[in-house]
């Protein structure tokens, strides 16, 4: 196993954490590093695509590296893994455990798979919640950077005739077909490694959970990809730090900002045909 480690000063911990668990990883552990700075140790896969990917995201400001671990503990934070609910009617449940709710409550089994998380990050749980809001039946959805292919799944599950999920991953790939498979929606899933560009078509809704420089660099695309008279969702952005974000994706207009725990979902649509 490979641990990827990410020095930052005692100041930053908070906001570095925060990147990292937008990537997906499951735990981050803190160690004590030299002249005042802090080691976050986690996981991202070990797939070198992965790594290259969570180095990208931390970006030239903290310096990173890859160790080799030997975890004899690497899956104990199963045991404390609960259900996460999204609303009151959307739960997501741990695939290894059992929970009985009520009657009408749509209940996604999540396996993370590599070092995806169970989708109890804030942009997750945003990005669910604004999902579900737009769904409607005969909707073709897209999901942009799947994951674990939670969002992907619950449109599936509750609305969505089509879905198409996409990550530059390919072990979020293949955790989304597993979860698919898992909760029965495998048949209305379509998840590979396209990259966004060379998408065609059109969709009702396209959810972006991704972090901010990658939704300016694939604006274009979003853009494209959002039908005339659908909604473009995207997260993995700050509440008070996403305005750059907002002009790279104009025209298109906020039609709606939710927020949880300094992170923000904003629902975006195209401007009017002229008349």
């Amino acid at each position: 196993m490979r641990a990827f480690v990410v020095t930052v000063p005692v100041d930053e911990v908070e906001l570095a954490s925060d990147v990292l668990w937008q990537l997906g990883v499951r735990a981050i552990e803190e160690r004590s590093g030299d002249d005042g700075h802090v080691e976050l140790w986690t996981a991202v896969g070990d797939e070198p695509e992965a790594a290259r990917r969570a180095t990208a995201a931390m970006g030239e400001r903290w310096s990173t590296r890859l160790a080799d671990v030997v975890d004899d503990t690497a899956d104990t934070w199963r045991e404390f893994a609960g259900p996460i609910w999204i609303d009151e009617g959307l739960v997501v449940v741990p695939a290894w455990q059992h929970h009985d709710v009520d009657d009408g409550v749509v209940t996604i089994q999540i396996e993370p798979g590599g070092a995806f998380g169970l989708g109890d990050h804030p942009t997750t749980v945003l990005s669910l919640r604004a999902t579900r809001r737009h769904l409607g039946v005969g909707r073709r959805v897209l999901d942009v950077g799947c994951g674990t292919g939670v969002i992907a799944v619950m449109a599936a599950m509750i609305g969505g005739s089509s879905v198409r999920a996409v990550d530059i991953a390919d072990a979020a790939v293949e955790a989304t077909r597993d979860n698919a498979a898992r909760n029965g929606v495998a048949d209305r899933i379509d998840a590979d490694t396209t990259p966004a560009g060379d998408l065609d078509g059109s969709f009702h809704l396209v959810v972006a959970n991704i972090l901010a420089p990658t939704l300016v660099e694939l604006a274009g695309d979003l853009r494209r990809l959002t039908a005339s008279d659908g909604r473009l969702v995207i997260s993995g952005i700050l509440a008070d730090r996403h305005d750059h974000v907002l002009s790279a994706l104009s025209p298109m207009s906020v039609e709606r900002t939710d927020t949880l725990d300094g992170w923000a979902a904003v629902t975006l649509r195209h401007p009017p045909p002229d008349t």
